[in-house]
């Protein structure tokens, strides 16, 4: 059973105001309140008033700082975040706010892009990079159109949800398994947010919203297409990966998943299109992964079958990759005189390991006309970021290994940008230098979970050191 209480999507915007004595209330968040608890208190009203809200030029200043704050690259018209500064923020929230209120409003085509795909570096992945205004436009709509779809949303889902994360996720399957479900069905669902059919989404948003201004502005964005090689395609299925309003729009619909799961057929975890279900047995788990196919093509969607799996926890037996961590049962050595016991053991998974390591050889490119020390910085920022995600687990030795892997090519960076001698190896380099070459530490910061424990606890010991 999942313990959570309900969470509001106002968490998402901090509160304005300075410090000390009652702050004034931030009136973008004043509405979110607003908007969440009306919706909370009456699950089954339909939304009439709500265009007006996105076009206030209060929340579309908010949606800018938003847009600006996540910079990004430009859309088909390139105009960048400093043109559209340049050509001034109060100017262009005037515009857009005025094409708003009349009906005026037309979203250009996404520009397409193919990145590699997070740790398989031969499969490519499309992104949709709307234009900037239209960037605006979309984070508007999901300040005012979340609170009210947040307040449907079910403790099962994870991803891409104010004040919710993946480690409340997985903290869920380790809670399970103290429990006892030792059984898992993992997949992802294939191609989710540009299989999910247009006018179905439509359906699940009309469920709470009525406005129609609304209705044809949300049609608007997910029609709008994208460009590829000089040519504008159009489609009757998918939100845009990339948009800001996406996630929200593939959480809505989701939501459908979500409320017809029995948890008689296990405690199913959803974090956007990654599911794990935690079973008692292999019957249990086998019936949940039938109903999961069953669910999934009601909704004109289908599991990945590569990635879709059943497998029992043992000690000594395999493992399951699940946002971004291995997932494995382990027996603990009994040292201190303690007897040993068997937990749920996670450290960054292999592809994540990868990905650091693709990471850290880009930013140690000789070919970079940086000077060593904004390199190092570079590198500190990136393996902050990436300790600050993995510190949740059993993830010391793997920690060890990517430090390692940055000083190593630290050291041949600067021993390449000197021209040291072939003697004076990267090695030698990191034993004369006084702090091993400005590295962050990445010992006695790992905080290791426990069943029906917060998560959010102090590190171990040390915190970072350099």
């Amino acid at each position: 059973m999942l313990r959570r209480g309900p969470v509001s999507a106002v968490s998402a915007i901090p509160a304005a105001g300075g410090s000390g004595g009652r702050s004034p209330r931030d009136p973008v968040r004043a509405l979110q309140h607003t908007l969440y608890r009306a919706a909370k208190a009456e699950p089954g009203r339909r939304f009439h008033a709500l265009m007006d809200k996105i076009y206030r030029r209060d929340v579309l200043a908010r949606a800018w700082l938003t847009v600006r704050g996540n910079n990004g690259a430009p859309g088909i018209d390139q105009v960048t975040l400093a043109k559209a500064e340049e050509y001034g923020v109060d100017r262009l929230l005037g515009q857009l706010a005025c094409e708003l209120r009349e009906g005026r409003y037309r979203p250009l085509p996404a520009r397409r892009v193919l990145i590699p795909k997070p740790g398989v570096r031969e499969e490519l992945r499309p992104l949709s990079i709307p234009a900037v205004r239209d960037r605006v436009v979309q984070a508007a709509v999901k300040i005012v159109f979340e609170p009210v779809f947040e307040a449907d949303m079910l403790e099962c889902s994870f991803g891409f949800r104010p004040k919710r994360s993946a480690h409340d996720a997985l903290q869920v399957l380790m809670d399970e398994h103290g429990r006892g479900r030792r059984w898992v069905v993992e997949t992802d669902i294939a191609n989710c947010f540009s299989a999910i059919p247009h006018d179905a989404l439509i359906q699940a948003i009309e469920e709470r919203v009525c406005d129609r201004s609304l209705l044809k502005l949300l049609r608007a964005i997910l029609r709008a297409g994208v460009m590829e090689d000089g040519q504008v395609r159009k489609t009757d299925t998918g939100t845009p990966q990339g948009g800001v309003v996406s996630p929200v729009m593939c959480n809505v619909y989701l939501h459908r998943l979500d409320r017809a799961w029995d948890e008689a057929d296990g405690v199913m975890v959803r974090f956007a299109d990654d599911i794990a279900v935690m079973c008692w047995s292999r019957s249990q788990a086998e019936r949940a992964l039938a109903r999961l196919v069953e669910l999934l093509a009601g909704l004109g969607l289908e599991p990945k079958m590569a990635k879709t799996r059943i497998l029992r926890l043992e000690v000594g037996g395999e493992g399951f990759d699940f946002l971004g961590f291995h997932h494995r049962l382990v027996r603990s050595t009994g040292f201190n005189g303690r007897r040993p016991f068997v937990f749920l053991a996670r450290w960054p998974a292999d592809k994540a390991m990868q990905r650091a390591r693709d990471r850290i050889r880009q930013l140690t490119d000789r070919r970079r006309r940086l000077r060593p020390e904004a390199i190092t910085e570079e590198v500190n920022l990136f393996l902050r970021g990436w300790v600050a995600f993995f510190k949740y687990g059993h993830s010391a030795e793997r920690f060890s290994k990517i430090r390692q892997y940055a000083r190593m090519r630290l050291a041949l960076f600067i021993s390449k940008r000197r021209r040291a001698s072939k003697g004076f190896g990267w090695r030698t380099l990191v034993a004369l230098s006084p702090n091993e070459l400005g590295l962050i530490g990445m010992y006695g910061i790992v905080v290791s979970p426990w069943p029906f424990k917060d998560w959010r606890v102090r590190p171990n010991a040390g915190g970072e050191r350099r």
